[in-house]
């Protein structure tokens, strides 16, 4: 945690911008301590601890705005840091729509626990941590004569910030989180080396998954073997849960602040309209406790809220920072969303395979672009091809087109399986009449 003795030093820095010629200042200062075990073909590959502290310092000097940030945290550096840091400030050109925000908006305390740091995270044994990685490799490693390389990892990290800002802003947050992965490549036909890999994360070590990384992820690959590309056409598209996201990142983009106020968005103008299929409420909840994501204030301090972004396709809000807010001469709401929610269908991804005569479940995007002005899409997708309700032929080298609000208006339907790993818990989902190009 942040020592006192560290919040003591931040609101110094703070005040010493103020008494060399900053008219205002943020100053952010954080700790941090992670580990990272890679294995490979079951022999220790990397072993890695690190330990950080740092301080990052905002300037608002004359109308002009500069950051700076640094790890010498003894008062002796950082007045020449600070003092070197506003004279810098001073050369920048004007900016007179870098501020603060207004002290109204910022998160004044309160609320319940998040919970977000594990108690555990320091008695944790290092030989423990050895185990599972290698616990993952050994369940890939020799299991098929295709094997060409074998990798289980864990990694672990728990970090503190505080922040003070000269209008009025004092906070603190703590986080933890474990990971657990497993990566295999094989031996295709001919060149082909397909790969795949297989994760769980957790706040908490007791509830991260120890068993099956390693087998679910060469489950996954071997499921890969003699992909094919399929006939052209309009298909429905099953998109599963490690994947959904990737068609609601453009979305989520199109609503910034930045996006907006550059006029490149294809939600310009949409505030209060109807724009997604009426079926689909998205809300970002950020104070679930205990949930990857969750806080009570943004980068600025701002105090965030629980809020719908889409309410039955209806788009509610953009996200819209103080920067952009003051340039756009609008009310700002929050920089970014927290902890993304959608609504639970009755299936997971396997219900909705079997809802189908045919069609096209995505297990992976290959490259591709979406266009932040239009919204027009083209990814490279693999997955497989699915007859009468069950998955058959594997296949690659197809694109999936469109345009995103059209996507969105033929979704059909929301699974239930969302991965709570994830800040975006977005369950796997089943689209009507989607464009692929293949054959």
């Amino acid at each position: 945690m942040i020592s006192n003795e560290h919040k003591l030093l931040a609101q110094w820095a703070m005040e010493f911008a103020l008494r060399n010629g900053s008219q205002a200042s943020r100053v952010s200062l954080y700790t941090g301590f992670s580990s990272s075990i890679e294995v490979r073909d079951m022999k220790i590959d990397k072993l890695q601890q690190a330990s950080e502290n740092g301080l990052v310092i905002n300037i608002f000097v004359d109308g002009r705005y500069g950051s700076f940030s640094t790890n010498r945290l003894n008062k002796a550096e950082l007045e020449r840091f600070i003092k070197e840091g506003i004279n810098s400030t001073r050369f920048l050109a004007e900016d007179k729509f870098r501020t603060l925000p207004d002290s109204s908006f910022y998160y004044k305390g309160g609320g319940v626990p998040l919970d977000l740091i594990d108690p555990s995270f320091d008695s944790i044994n290092p030989d423990d941590k050895v185990g599972l990685a290698m616990k993952v490799c050994e369940e890939i490693y020799g299991k098929d004569k295709r094997i060409i390389s074998s990798n289980g990892s864990y990694g672990d990290e728990k970090s503190f910030k505080y922040m003070v800002a000269s209008n009025g802003f004092e906070g603190e947050s703590a986080n933890s989180s474990f990971t657990l992965v497993g990566n295999v490549s094989i031996k295709g036909e001919g060149d082909a080396r397909p790969e795949s890999y297989w994760y769980d994360s957790s706040i908490y070590y007791n509830e991260l998954q120890k068993d099956g990384i390693g087998t679910k992820s060469i489950e996954r690959v071997l499921q890969k073997l003699g992909q094919q590309k399929i006939a052209s056409g309009k298909y429905a598209m099953v998109v599963d849960n490690m994947n959904s996201s990737r068609l609601l990142s453009p979305v989520i983009g199109a609503l910034y602040g930045s996006a907006i106020q550059q006029k490149n968005s294809f939600l310009l103008d949409k505030q209060d309209k109807l724009v997604l299929g009426s079926n689909v409420t998205i809300k970002d909840e950020p104070h679930l406790v205990k949930a990857e994501g969750a806080r009570y204030f943004d980068n600025e301090g701002v105090a965030t809220t629980p809020r719908a972004i889409f309410n039955e396709g209806v788009l509610n809000t953009y996200f819209i920072d103080t920067y952009n807010a003051n340039k756009m001469q609008v009310k700002s709401t929050i920089s970014s969303p927290s902890i993304l929610t959608m609504q639970h269908g009755m299936k997971d991804v396997n219900g909705l395979v079997a809802s189908l005569g045919k069609g096209i479940l995505v297990t992976g995007f290959n490259g591709g672009n979406c266009n932040s002005t239009t919204g027009d899409f083209s990814y490279g997708i693999e997955g497989f091809h699915i007859e009468n309700g069950k998955t058959t032929q594997p296949i690659s080298e197809m694109n999936v087109t469109g345009n995103m609000i059209t996507l969105w208006n033929n979704l059909s339907e929301a699974g239930n399986d969302i991965r709570k790993s994830s800040s975006w818990r977005i369950p796997s989902l089943l689209f009507k009449d989607v464009d692929f190009s293949g054959l």
